[in-house]
């Protein structure tokens, strides 16, 4: 790319949102910081940072709907995704044992990921935090004692953390999806899957339709998620993901939208 790319996350060096956009990008991505998915998207519309990079889908966790909305709501474009094998650690400060932890910060994504691990330690107090990586930040820089952080290895070795359990996580299949979006949809990368939002009317058979069409015409649907649309009961907005080009699917006979 001519044009410096500069990716908005929502984190801080050293959350998983910025170890995905360097695994995208390469390790000298610039990223922009931002407190909350919604500035994420905002910095790509303002044209301050030229991607942004938001998790949608967790093998624990599920879908995170907010994000769906929030993409919708954009217009802005999809033009990458990554997969990031999520490992969670328990870190404090340096000489801490583990016996002595009294409270743990992270991200609420994380806590749930690492439920099954702190059932044996009913008396830590599991408290949420911003994200991960905020959260060994905090521990670290405020010296906080006896408290701990749950964060990946990256957020341990840049705050000076010590890691007191590595692989916390319950499901050791533990992968987020990152969607990578921009403003300009001319600029996509080579793709080879395709991602849709519609609306259907309240009647019998709607969805079914629209699921033989694709089947008539060998396209393959390899997600499918629906949202409750606001002011109207009981209707829904599909978004779905499909294998093929854009251009391809758009082009299939008898598509309806």
């Amino acid at each position: 790319m001519n044009k410096k790319v500069k990716v908005a996350i929502q984190g801080i060096p050293g959350a998983f949102h910025e170890i995905a956009a360097k695994q995208h990008f390469g390790l000298n991505v610039e990223t922009i910081q931002c407190l909350n998915f919604k500035q994420v998207f905002q910095s790509v519309s303002k044209g301050e940072a030229t991607h942004g990079i938001v998790a949608i889908e967790n093998t624990i966790a599920g879908s995170l709907l907010s994000n769906y909305t929030l993409l919708k709501d954009s217009r802005l474009r999809i033009v990458g995704e990554v997969v990031l094998h999520i490992k969670q650690n328990l870190m404090a400060l340096p000489g801490t044992n583990i016996k002595d932890i009294k409270e743990v910060y992270s991200h609420p994504i994380a806590i749930l990921q690492t439920k099954d691990f702190f059932d044996t330690y009913p008396e830590v107090k599991l408290i949420e935090w911003n994200d991960t990586a905020s959260s060994a930040k905090m521990v670290s820089e405020n010296k906080m004692e006896n408290v701990g952080a749950i964060a990946g290895n990256e957020a341990a070795e840049l705050y000076g953390l010590e890691i007191l359990a590595h692989g916390i996580e319950t499901n050791k299949k533990n992968y987020t999806r990152f969607l990578i979006f921009h403003k300009k949809p001319n600029e996509i990368e080579e793709n080879n899957k395709a991602s849709l939002c519609f609306e259907l009317g309240h009647y019998p058979g709607a969805l079914a339709d629209i699921l033989t069409i694709l089947s008539n015409n060998n396209i393959n649907l390899t997600k499918i998620q629906s949202l409750p649309l606001l002011n109207r009961p009981y209707e829904y907005s599909f978004y779905i993901d499909l294998s093929g080009t854009i251009e391809m699917i758009m082009k299939t006979p008898s598509m309806l939208w």
